[in-house]
């Protein structure tokens, strides 16, 4: 059952979440979520009461307050991995010199957590909470790991309304590639490009009905392109999207994914091998982190 109260709080703070470094005054709030200013006015004033919120005394504008900082340490127990992931990340965007983030899943979402190395955070379209459908060809890095029922689950989801018969040989051969090699690799494609103008016009009018419309779109669009990379050849030239690896936590299946982005013109095989090789690393690191602080004797699943 959908709560339209809920979804206009929900979207404030979504709103918030995903420009951490800007305040919001609320009249700008109310242009950019198109809300009626009384009943914007009125939330504001509720989640500032509760610490939720934060209002500037000289310039009136709303930021993320102390409360959402508990709730954020409360979420952030249920990823023990992701406490270790920081420094391995940035030592990694240092040395690759592109962007990489944290991925984490729902049973309906893929959540971006966390991202490190893009020196533009505001301009980006895929700001952190972005929410992705966790529904094939996306979020294959997890299945890869997960057990059969959840895969097939996952390819049925990619269905549309008639069965397609193509779409899923093609998407049970990415996941095979994906389990063998042990990461993921992805290529740039028109949807995406489409998904970046439909988020960067959501600056404008936020809303998270729309989000996820134009999120489901995309998904829906990848089913017809070629968007896994599964045979890599070392000499050739590939215009890859993104590399994706698993991190695991208590669990035999990926708590996390490690995953680039930014990357500007094409990679060759040996380079997309090579930056996969240093994604595998720091996931195996911040893998047995987790694992040593958790006192967990035993040792991860293999994907390095």
């Amino acid at each position: 059952m959908f709560s339209k109260p809920t979804a206009r709080a929900l979207a404030i703070l979504d709103l918030l979440m995903a420009h951490p470094h800007k305040a919001f005054g609320l009249t700008e709030l109310t242009r950019t979520l198109n809300l009626n200013k009384a009943t914007c006015h009125a939330i504001l004033s509720t989640m500032t009461t509760y610490g939720f919120l934060i209002q500037d005394e000289r310039h009136k504008q709303y930021r993320l307050g102390p409360s959402i900082v508990a709730a954020g340490n409360a979420a952030f127990a249920q990823f023990p991995a992701l406490e270790y992931a920081r420094p391995e990340l940035e030592k990694l965007t240092s040395e690759l010199g592109i962007g990489c983030g944290v991925i984490g899943r729902s049973a309906k979402h893929l959540v971006l957590l966390a991202n490190y190395g893009i020196p533009k955070p505001l301009d980006f379209p895929f700001q952190l909470g972005l929410r992705l459908p966790n529904t094939g060809p996306l979020g294959a890095t997890f299945i890869a790991w997960s057990p059969a029922k959840a895969l097939e689950a996952w390819l049925q989801k990619a269905q549309p309304s008639e069965f397609d018969d193509k779409l899923d040989q093609r998407l049970r051969i990415a996941v095979i590639g994906i389990r063998a090699r042990g990461y993921e690799v992805t290529l740039k494609t028109q949807a995406e490009q489409d998904l970046e103008v439909a988020l960067s016009n959501g600056r404008l009018n936020w809303s998270l009905e729309q989000q996820a419309q134009s999120t489901e779109l995309y998904r829906e669009a990848l089913c017809s392109e070629e968007y896994h990379l599964n045979r890599i050849e070392p000499d050739r030239m590939y215009p890859v999207c993104n590399i994706a690896v698993p991190v695991f936590g208590r669990g035999s299946e990926p708590e996390l994914v490690f995953s680039t982005g930014s990357i500007d013109g094409s990679l060759s095989g040996k380079q997309i091998a090579e930056i996969a090789t240093q994604l595998q690393r720091a996931a195996k690191n911040v893998t047995l982190a987790a694992h040593s602080a958790s006192g967990l004797d035993t040792q991860p699943p293999s994907s390095f």
